[in-house]
């Protein structure tokens, strides 16, 4: 085929698809129409709509080559989980608790998941655990696949990369054991018993954590002994014990007072600042999920929004933490429009899309509001 007529072919296919108004998501510089309940997709081609829909070849191969050269998705991330699907079968019903969820974490980050119950973030954290496998998708933690791993795999997974903390505090610790007992069982299993000397580091281990999260005077104590908070606390040194790269915690204040959830939030914290640990909290509590840097919702089994703080210095040297809510945009293009705008504006199935130059217009569907074209006034 000779240059002409590969570019011919291409403008031809190219002016096939922005007709269309599909595949692609191409908007062609008009307005388009999308279906769903409350959600936007398409990955869009702004090249195309400002260039009258129409590249050459020599385009296509340059787009196609920068697509190659970007790095891979959640390459530098620690916890990655792409398009992540897990359907639950009961009595011959499928519920799909995760249906397509995008996630990156990157190494040391303190975070939070929120979301209605049945909304699929504990559903989530068990398989980033290890405590379950996904359906489909993908998911990684600190280069384990956590959907190929074997059994032994696993076992090491979740002894050498993850932490966990239970919101049952009776869940976390053994009772016939005092704390310090607790933080040593886990390094006891992870490797030798060892000889004396080793039995000496794994014990002042255990006494630095228990120490560095203000329950050192637990040390000796059975969980019997200890407060709901202190119980907690002593759990996040467990889950410490064998310096994993994660720490998972579901509802780690959900049977604590406001005061003691300060206090046992206040130990990840340290967790996170002291030791670099990654940390992801599942939570209800709206303290622990505006103390964090980035906190995540979760809605129908995907991430729908993101609330992202950072700390300002006004001219007067003045701290104040700002916090900037975003709509999570998946690997697929789709966008979860917030149920209060779409109750709002009364969004049912289908809205109106426009690309501009520097943003998307999106408006909701309404025939009957929608004016006629002007008459064309006859020509000679």
């Amino acid at each position: 085929m000779s240059g002409e007529a590969g570019e011919d072919t291409v403008r031809q296919g190219t002016d096939e698809v922005a007709a269309a108004g599909g595949g692609t998501g191409d908007t062609g510089g008009s307005s388009r129409g999308m279906g769903g309940s409350g959600a936007a997709g398409g990955s869009g081609a702004a090249g195309s709509a400002r260039n009258g829909g129409v590249r050459s070849l020599a385009e296509l191969e340059r787009e196609v080559a920068a697509h190659r050269e970007r790095p891979a998705y959640g390459e530098d991330a620690l916890i990655t989980c792409d398009r992540l699907v897990r359907i639950f079968t009961a009595d011959g019903v499928e519920v799909q608790a995760l249906q397509g969820l995008d996630l990156l974490v990157g190494k040391g980050e303190l975070m939070a998941l929120v979301g209605a119950s049945g909304s699929g973030k504990s559903t989530l954290l068990n398989i980033l655990a290890g405590l379950d496998v996904p359906t489909a998708g993908a998911a990684s933690v600190g280069g384990y696949d956590l959907l190929s791993m074997d059994a032994g795999s696993r076992l090491r997974y979740r002894r050498e990369v993850v932490g966990f903390v239970w919101q049952q505090t009776a869940r976390n610790l053994l009772p016939y054991l005092t704390a310090a007992q607790n933080v040593v069982l886990p390094m006891q299993l992870a490797g030798s018993r060892g000889g004396f000397r080793a039995k000496r580091q794994r014990a002042a281990r255990a006494t630095e954590l228990l120490d560095m999260l203000g329950v050192g005077y637990c040390h000796d104590r059975h969980p019997g002994q200890m407060s709901g908070g202190e119980q907690q606390r002593a759990a996040i040194a467990v889950a410490l014990a064998n310096n994993p790269s994660v720490i998972l915690a579901d509802e780690p204040t959900g049977e604590l007072d406001s005061a003691t959830g300060e206090q046992v939030f206040a130990s990840f914290r340290t967790a996170n600042e002291e030791l670099g640990t990654t940390v992801v909290v599942v939570t209800h509590d709206h303290a622990v999920a505006n103390a964090v840097r980035r906190t995540v919702a979760i809605r129908d089994g995907r991430t729908a929004s993101e609330v992202v703080r950072h700390t300002e210095v006004d001219e007067h040297g003045q701290e104040s933490v700002v916090a900037r809510e975003y709509a999570t945009v998946d690997r697929a293009g789709r966008l979860q429009l917030p149920r209060d705008y779409t109750d709002a504006l009364d969004i049912r199935s289908r809205v109106l899309l426009e690309l501009e130059t520097d943003h998307i217009g999106v408006w909701p569907d309404r025939p009957s509001e929608a004016k006629a074209p002007a008459p064309r006034e006859p020509q000679d």
